[in-house]
Formats: structure tokens, sequence, C-alpha cells
């Protein structure tokens, strides 16, 4: 009997906030801020809107237009799976997390409606009102101004190091 080593679940921590707030730039200039420190990271990111990686005229696209539920494509470079609902319901981030192979990390882009622990990003000059005091799962804050008192821990938006240190205290293990 051979036994193999399960890789550790995933810690998740999630970005929320409003379109416009800087949710990608942070993630961005995380990613390779949470690597210098020795970390694996994935992310996940929900799209509001139909969007495709694919390329029309290409021969991926065209067995997608065929019908195929899944096209996977491989190089020497990378590998990529499409998988066409073709009107099945949206995945859940549960589902979309099982998904992915091991890291150390998964930041979710996104998904603001969903429990897994957050750092709320705000854009004062976006007008938009706080997400935090509505959710629960919001547990520290990155924002260009500070927040309403009461409000969880909070660091400047550009402070990407000590946003990175929260990341790394508040991520929690998937499934938790």
């Amino acid at each position: 009997m051979v036994l193999t080593r399960q890789a550790p679940p995933p810690r998740v921590l999630g970005l929320a906030g409003w379109s416009g707030a800087g949710k990608t730039t942070l993630l961005t200039r995380l990613i390779p801020c949470l690597r210098g420190r020795g970390f694996t990271v994935s992310t996940v990111k929900h799209a509001h809107h139909r969007f495709d990686l694919d390329q029309p005229g290409k021969d991926s696209h065209r067995h997608r237009e065929a019908g195929a539920e899944q096209v996977l494509v491989a190089s020497a470079t990378r590998w990529a799976l499409m998988t066409e609902l073709r009107g099945a319901p949206e995945p859940d981030l549960a589902f979309l997390l099982a998904r992915l192979s091991p890291a150390d990390l998964v930041l979710v882009e996104g998904f603001k409606r969903d429990g897994h622990p957050k750092i709320e990003v705000h854009r004062a000059a976006n007008g938009k009102p706080w997400l935090h005091p509505e959710d629960p799962a919001i547990v520290a804050l990155a924002a260009d101004a500070p927040p309403p008192s009461g409000a969880p821990p909070w660091v400047p938006l550009d402070a990407v190091e000590r946003v990175a240190d929260l990341v790394l205290e508040h991520a929690r293990p998937w499934p938790n």
C-alpha cells in the first residue's frame, strides 16, 4: 500500500468592495509580496458579466462553439480548462475552490456575499457605502481614508506589506 501525503487545505481570504475601489490593483500588488514571503498563491475572480478567455477562430473556441462541455488547452507553458455551463446554475465558491491545485493561500476577488473571511477594499471617491456594517465576514479594511469608529482594523490601501500581514492573520483553511 502506498501512502501519499495530502496537501493541507489552502487558507482562503477575499477582497470585497464596490467596482472601482481598487481590488484588482491591490491583488496584483499582494501576490508578489506574499510570494516574496515564501507562499504559493492562487486566485479566484468572480465576473458579473459574460467573459471569454477564448479567441474566435482558434481551435479551442471552435470546439466550444461546436458544443463541447469542457475544452482543455495545454502547451509547454500553461494549461487551461474551460467549462460551458449551458444553462446550468453558476457554480458557488466552494465548488470552484475544490477545483484548484494545492496552494498555501487562495485570494478571492468578488464573491462579496459569501461567508469566507474578507478584507473590504474601499475608496472614498467612489461615494459608495461601506460593506462591513452589513457583513460580519469582513475582518479588516484597506481604504484610502479612515473608516468610521467601531469599524474592523484598518490599514491604508497603498500599504501593501501591512495588507499582506492582514491576509496572513485572517486567512482561514478551506473548508473551514
